[in-house]
């Protein structure tokens, strides 16, 4: 098949790695229109890509209607010459510092996404494929059966506990876009909650795995919320993350405008997540401070994938120890 995608939020750490992975298939012929306006991320991070003739860039932003005009008029002037148009929206203010601000999430989670989708069924696209957040499991986001399922009631933490929620909030709705559009007869779709998702590429030491190798690396010791004294969470590799969302986004079947957990169930607390990062750097007895609290910080993150395991050829491939070790060598070297 020859096949269109167009991705938000391309040099974000989602959209990158799918931009990488699906030029490297071989399945299917595939052309990229891609764009994003670097708000937390860097054209570094595709410039592998940018010679590809097969990947189009654009430096534009979600919520920028005269430049989403233009990728809607690109997409209908070639849509004709593939079998499958498939939007993938990846654009998202995810960083935790930036999940406290209510405007400038709302903008782009739940305007910037609603309006994309609109785009989609406008020109006719086939699918379009939500990327969601874990987050919305909120304080209750573990079981001890299996971790939660995509099926389970959730209890959502409100504006009482804390500001952070409404982030989640914001990507919650999306997902009743997302089912709407499709329960409707609009267009074939799904969304995604990941769960925290690291990459070894991550410009920025902002997640938690990149935030401790760059504390040790460049002050020899690692300060942590008080929260991590006790919490745990389970990490999924970013090649894992963009593998399920190509193989739900080729399994017509799966594509119910439903929602799909992707994780991994190695959980482990962020206590011995850096003492086993510290032994990967070499670092004995490892300097560990605690500082800050953060509100509405579940102790677990415990998701079921029994979903998309089910439903799709999908299994994560790059276990916590083999992920870590590409982490701290890329991290390393980038670092001397």
């Amino acid at each position: 098949m020859k096949i269109l995608y167009v991705i938000s939020g391309v040099t974000g750490m989602t959209g990158n790695e799918l931009v990488r992975q699906l030029l490297n298939q071989k399945e299917d012929s595939v052309e990229i229109i891609g764009f994003d306006n670097f708000f937390a991320s860097s054209i570094d991070t595709v410039k592998d890509c940018l010679d590809n003739k097969d990947f189009t860039f654009f430096e534009y932003d979600l919520n920028n209607k005269e430049q989403m005009e233009k990728i809607k008029y690109l997409v209908l002037k070639s849509k004709s010459e593939f079998d499958e148009v498939i939007y993938i929206n990846c654009a998202a203010v995810v960083h935790t510092e930036h999940f406290y601000k209510v405007y400038s999430t709302y903008e782009t989670n739940v305007v910037g996404m609603n309006d994309f989708l609109a785009q989609a069924i406008e020109v006719g696209a086939d699918k379009y494929i939500n990327c969601s957040t874990s987050e919305i499991y909120s304080m209750n986001s573990w079981n001890e059966d299996g971790g939660v399922k995509e099926s389970d009631f959730i209890t959502m933490a409100d504006a009482e506990h804390s500001q952070r929620t409404s982030y989640a909030t914001g990507k919650l709705l999306t997902e009743f876009f997302m089912k709407d559009a499709v329960d409707n007869g609009k267009i074939k779709g799904c969304s995604i909650r990941f769960a925290n998702v690291y990459s070894k590429d991550e410009k920025y030491p902002k997640h938690i795995i990149p935030h401790i190798i760059n504390s040790f690396m460049n002050y020899g010791e690692v300060t942590l919320l008080e929260n991590s004294k006790k919490n745990c969470r389970t990490f999924l590799n970013n090649y894992d993350s963009c593998s399920a969302v190509i193989e739900l986004a080729k399994t017509d079947s799966a594509l119910d405008g439903t929602i799909y957990n992707v994780a991994t169930d190695e959980e482990i607390s962020i206590i011995d997540l850096t003492k086993l990062i510290a032994e990967k750097m070499g670092i004995d007895n490892p300097v560990i401070k605690f500082e800050g609290y953060r509100e509405s910080d579940p102790e677990r993150r415990l998701l079921s994938t029994e979903k998309i395991r089910t439903r799709t050829n999908w299994n994560p491939i790059i276990n916590l120890d083999k992920g870590l070790d590409e982490c701290v060598e890329n991290y390393t070297n980038l670092g001397e």
